[in-house]
This record gives structure tokens, C-alpha cells and sequence, in this order.
């Protein structure tokens, strides 16, 4: 392998092969480690979910001009893909390509990355440490390897790595015991209605993902009326996310059904918002939640009970199911002996987070590029593109993550030639 130009690069998704195309253009080697056997695979895991945004804002200029150059399909258009037709009409082309396919291991998850020689806090800002290569600890169906490369790009994402659902952003206590029993990941109520039907469920979260759940329960509570569902919102004043004269017809309607069922427009559904999870425990083969309303949050009860330090009025709700939707965030892990510079608010690289805190949030669609500056690490060559880059700013859009990758691409050094025989 050609460490020396070698780029690695996490991820197998719409960011990671964007980086691929980028590394074939500028002529330099690259591998893209997939930790799914097959391609982007957390796009896979939610596939059955239909994008708010149309194809024409989810394929790059780069992607339409490889697939053209080999007489592929270019997806177009107005229509809003799922994230299945996302998967095998854009993302399974590209990594088809007869310039991309040879450099994608499959089944490669990458568990951690550092730098040969050296730990985290030696070499601080120097040019030695810029001039070892990087170590990546790559696990496969066959054990454990090592490879090295010269630059990292982290698209890894985030949807692997679910939020916890107790107060403060901490486990409810409980909640670990019961884990393999949480749901964190969005169901496919079409394939999985049996499931969820005629039962009572826990809805935990406020996001596009829960309102989407509370969408597809409320309508298996409107079929059966033995259907449940207690869903527990954080904001004792949710705005659902809706914005004035939103472009997008489907996040404006999945906005406006959310709005619906806070108000008791079905029944069976009940909205509580301005509620935490308080704990969490198995009870004669169900599960039992304490919910707690702060004394801070309107609604609550005058003279309300105490447990332990938290004041509120504290409700015990008996439930089959529990379904987490509370975000996810990306794992950190893989570069703690990096030496990455991070926002203690967002969790995101300092200077793209100030950026983007200073932008003061906003509608998704007005996000744009802050160039690529903010993309620089403390670590030389080590680069945190697409979603995990927004830590936990939740108004990434995939166009995004096409600016940035040419602008980590604008930073490296041209590949060097090599040597005259």
C-alpha cells in the first residue's frame, strides 16, 4: 500500500463515496471501509423511510457526472426518495464503478485510529507528528488488522449510535438492564405492524424519526383500538419543527400531524411533553416507566411529590414497548488518541461548531458551507465530514457533505510523484 498518499477513508455512505469520487479525481489511493456487508449501511437500516428532500438535492455534481460518464442512470427530479431507493438507485452505482469498487472492503468496521509511534499527547503541533502515518485498527470476519494511511476521512455517521433516554442525557436508571428490550431505531411499521399492534408503547423523543413513529402508531391505534401509545416529549413547548412556508411538502405535513396529535386528535395516542424518564424496571413481564413533569414546566401540579433530589410530580405507566427515538450522535472513540479539538456543547470540531452555533441554527435548507477551515483538526490530516461532523447540531443536509469533502480535498497536498527509476 501507498501510505505516503494513502487515504483512508469511514464509511461507505452518500458522504463517504462522494470522498471516494473526490480521491479518484485527484488521482490519489484511497480505501473506503465499510463496517455493513454490503453498502451504507446505516442507509439501509432505514430504508423504509421516505427523505423530506427530492433527488435532485441528494445527488452531487460529482456523483451525476461519473454515473453519466459510464452510461448510468442519473436519479432526477422532484420526487422524494426512500432510503432504500436512495441505496440502490445512487449509492450501489457509485460503489459499483469500476474506479470506485476495488478500493471498498465490506465488513471492514475500523474500531479505532491513532498515530504510529506516537499517543495522544506527544508531538503537540509539530511536524513530526504529521509525519507518521496513521494507524487503523480494521475488524473483519476474519479477525483483526492493521493498516495505515496518510490521510483519514471520518464519514461514519452517526445513526449506529443512539442517544439514552433518561433525564440529563444519562441511562434512566434501568435503562441498561433493559436495553436489549429498547427499540432505537425507527421501525418498519408495514412489516412490523403485528408487532406493535394491540399493545401498549412507549414513545420516547421529538425529532423527525419519533414524529414520523407517533405518525405510524397513531394509525395502527385508529385501526385498533387496543392500540396504545404514551409518547414523552422533553419540550414542555415543542415547535415539532415546523417552519413558515416550508418548501418541503413532507416535513411540513409530518409537522403538522405531530401538532395534531399533541392537541388529542387521536384516540388511543396520548402527548406528554414537558416530561422525563425517571427509571425504568421489568414487572410481571411488562415494563414499568416513571415519568416525572419538572415543577418548572407549565402544566405541572402545585405541592407535586419528591424523589431523591428531583422535584415534579412523578407517574409510574405501565407499557409492552419501549421505542427510543431520541437522536444519535457519532462514535468519538475511534480517535480519542487523536488529538481532535471538540465543542463541549456540541461534540462537533471546534471551529465548525462556533461557525455553526454562530449562524444561530435555522432552517436545514439554509445551511450552508463555512469553507474549510473549520474543517481543520489539531490532528494534520484528519478530517470529520458529513453528519458525525455536526455533533449534535441536527440540521445536516447531504449537500453539506459534498462542500466539504472538496474542501478537505482543497487542503491536502497534491499526491507526490514517484521517484525516477
Amino acid at each position: 500500500m501507498d501510505t505516503e498518499n494513502h487515504i483512508a477513508i469511514l464509511g461507505a455512505g452518500p458522504t463517504g463515496l462522494e470522498a471516494a469520487l473526490a480521491a479518484v479525481d485527484r488521482g490519489r489511493p484511497f480505501t473506503v471501509y465499510e463496517a455493513a456487508g454490503e453498502v451504507a449501511g446505516n442507509v439501509r437500516a432505514w430504508g423504509h423511510v421516505r427523505l423530506f428532500t427530492p433527488w435532485d438535492m441528494n445527488v452531487s455534481a460529482r456523483m451525476a457526472a461519473h454515473l453519466a460518464a459510464a452510461g448510468l442512470e442519473v436519479p432526477a427530479g422532484q420526487e422524494c426518495p426512500t432510503g432504500a431507493e436512495l441505496v440502490e438507485r445512487l449509492l450501489v452505482p457509485l460503489a459499483g464503478l469500476p474506479e470506485v469498487a476495488p478500493h471498498v472492503r465490506l465488513g471492514a468496521r475500523v474500531v479505532g485510529v491513532g498515530r504510529q509511534g506516537l499517543l495522544k499527547h506527544e508531538e503537540i503541533a509539530t511536524p513530526a507528528r504529521a509525519a507518521r502515518p496513521f494507524r487503523l485498527l480494521v475488524e473483519t470476519g476474519d479477525g483483526e488488522e492493521v493498516d495505515s494511511a496518510s490521510v483519514v476521512l471520518d464519514c461514519s455517521g452517526t445513526y449506529a449510535n443512539a442517544n439514552t433516554i433518561g433525564d440529563g442525557g444519562i441511562p434512566a436508571p434501568g435503562e441498561r438492564a433493559l436495553d436489549a428490550e429498547i427499540v432505537r431505531t425507527l421501525p418498519d411499521f408495514e412489516v412490523e405492524a403485528d408487532r406493535w399492534r394491540g399493545v401498549r408503547v412507549l414513545l420516547v423523543g421529538t425529532g423527525a424519526s419519533a414524529q414520523t413513529a407517533a405518525r405510524s402508531l397513531a394509525a395502527l391505534a385508529a385501526t385498533d383500538p387496543s392500540t396504545e401509545v404514551v409518547w414523552v416529549v422533553r419540550d414542555a413547548e415543542p415547535t415539532w419543527g415546523a417552519v413558515d412556508d416550508d418548501p418541503l411538502p413532507a416535513r411540513a405535513s409530518l409537522a403538522a400531524e405531530a401538532e395534531r396529535l399533541a392537541a388529542g386528535g387521536q384516540p388511543g395516542v396520548t402527548v406528554r411533553t414537558g416530561v422525563a424518564v425517571e427509571g425504568l424496571a421489568r414487572v410481571d413481564g411488562r415494563i414499568r416507566v416513571t415519568l416525572r413533569t419538572s415543577g418548572d414546566h407549565p402544566g405541572s401540579h402545585p405541592g407535586s411529590s419528591h424523589r431523591g433530589d428531583y422535584p415534579g410530580s412523578h407517574e409510574d405507566v405501565v407499557v409492552d414497548r419501549v421505542l427510543a427515538l431520541t437522536g444519535y450522535v457519532g462514535d468519538h472513540g475511534l480517535y480519542r488518541q487523536l488529538q481532535v479539538h471538540e465543542c463541549y456543547a456540541t461534540a462537533a470540531p471546534i471551529e465548525l461548531s462556533a461557525a455553526l452555533l454562530g449562524a444561530a441554527g435555522g432552517d436545514c435548507l439554509d445551511q450552508v458551507s463555512h469553507g474549510p477551515d473549520v474543517l481543520r483538526n489539531p490532528e494534520p490530516n484528519f478530517f470529520i465530514l458529513g453528519m458525525k461532523s455536526y455533533g449534535r447540531v441536527n440540521q445536516f443536509l447531504l449537500r453539506i457533505g459534498w462542500d466539504q469533502v472538496s474542501d478537505a480535498f482543497s487542503l491536502l497536498a497534491p499526491p507526490e510523484e514517484p521517484a525516477a527509476a
